[in-house]
């Protein structure tokens, strides 16, 4: 069987740096930070009191009031940036073959806002179950792959893959191999996450994994940085139109990028942690490019998952170098400075920049970032502070999860 080409058409994004495509691309070429002071609830007695929201989010925009009830706030953000992929894609749903449109969809915690409030109701109460019925559908992680599909009428492939804070990338990779199998034509991938709430806070800070720069927000996120402190928890959506070549180009689809290779492995070590030589990060990156059939002196830019916490962004520093080499002209960057972390939802925002990387040719910057991890301060290249212009042929996007799950994009110009 001749494998498939694998294509992106359409984008769909909903950050704390920007409610679309175009103002979340701005955001990141300007160096903009999406981090203040929480205001999702009085975040008086925790140790992080900051966080990257959405701006000036309104469900009543998009949404009736009964779909409000019905979907917690990580569907809602899914809807709203697959509706705009789905319109930048330019797709009519009744040319194509539903049958052959899937969705596959991911999200690291579901509805955790809805168990949380739900929990916090009953445990208050005399003991007397008074939930919504929507309660399970509105938890479930796998809902808003279900709620796409039905909204489109797509009736093809249909899952949600969870892999922690390597979810949507995962989700992007099986995506690219359905398509690539030919057992799809087209599939909405991506993730979304709402999980600025006291669990995940609460629960982020007992595992000391957040930032406490209460004094400076903006400048809490600073991957690679000596100083760095912990991670800046991120929410939204990020969508992309997952296409076969041709089928995209007989319809006289636009045509953004060419996936071409995706890694997952594990790292086999910790609950939470990453390998301290970085192993699984190593085999993610190696089998992305044997796929792409590539070399490592191929990849022009990688988005790192660089989270900013003091083991992992070194841990995935050291990777790089055992792939990448020493003196390497590989440009690396962290746009968690920018968004913070949106967990399972940060795969896909990250692939869209990295579609944006190669469609505009130009590296995003890591913000924050004063001093970088001596050993490894001259043996890349490091765009502090602002981005730069430079020709990208291929991008690769990191994410690693919780389970030490990882996984690995590339993203190629394309080419006729």
């Amino acid at each position: 069987m001749q494998l498939k080409r694998v294509v992106v058409t359409g984008l769909g994004a909903l950050t704390p740096i920007g409610n679309n495509v175009a103002s979340y691309w701005e955001g990141l070429k300007s160096g903009k930070s999406g981090a203040g002071p929480i205001t999702h609830f009085d975040n008086t007695h925790f140790k992080t009191k900051f966080a990257c929201e959405l701006k000036s989010y309104d469900p009543t925009l998009f949404f009736d009031r009964k779909e409000v009830r019905k979907y917690d706030l990580f569907s809602q953000y899914a809807l709203v940036s697959v509706e705009e992929a789905v319109k930048d894609a330019s797709i009519n749903f009744e040319n194509i073959n539903k049958t052959r449109a899937g969705v596959i969809w991911g999200s690291g915690n579901g509805g955790i806002q809805t168990f949380q409030d739900q929990m916090m109701e009953f445990c208050s109460g005399d003991g007397t179950p008074r939930f919504t019925p929507y309660f399970i559908p509105r938890i479930l992680v796998d809902i808003a792959s279900g709620i796409i599909s039905i909204k489109y009428g797509l009736k093809g492939v249909n899952f949600c893959p969870v892999s922690a804070c390597a979810t949507s990338n995962t989700a992007l990779i099986e995506a690219f191999n359905y398509i690539k199998w030919d057992k799809a034509d087209l599939i909405i991938s991506g993730g979304s996450e709402a999980a600025i709430n006291e669990s995940a806070i609460g629960g982020f800070s007992s595992a000391r994994a957040l930032s406490t720069n209460n004094d400076d927000p903006q400048g809490a996120s600073k991957p690679f940085d000596v100083d760095r402190d912990g991670f800046v928890m991120g929410e939204g959506a990020g969508a992309l139109i997952i296409e076969e070549y041709e089928h995209a180009k007989k319809r006289g689809a636009k045509i953004y990028a060419e996936i071409v290779g995706g890694g997952m492995a594990a790292d086999a070590y910790h609950l939470t942690g990453t390998h301290p030589e970085g192993d699984g990060a190593v085999l993610g990156m190696e089998e992305a490019m044997r796929e792409a059939g590539i070399n490592s002196s191929d990849i022009d830019y990688i988005n790192m998952h660089a989270t900013s916490t003091p083991l992992g962004d070194k841990s995935e520093l050291i990777a790089a170098k055992r792939v990448f080499g020493e003196n390497s002209e590989v440009s690396i960057s962290a746009t968690k400075s920018m968004t913070g972390h949106l967990l399972g939802a940060a795969g896909a925002i990250e692939a869209i920049a990295c579609v944006k990387s190669v469609q505009h040719d130009f590296v995003p910057p890591t913000i924050n970032t004063k001093n970088i991890e001596p050993d490894f301060a001259n043996m890349f290249d490091f765009p502090l502070g602002k981005g730069r212009q430079k020709t990208i042929q291929y991008a690769m996007s990191n994410t690693f999860g919780f389970g030490g799950h990882i996984a690995s994009l590339i993203i190629k110009k394309i080419q006729d």
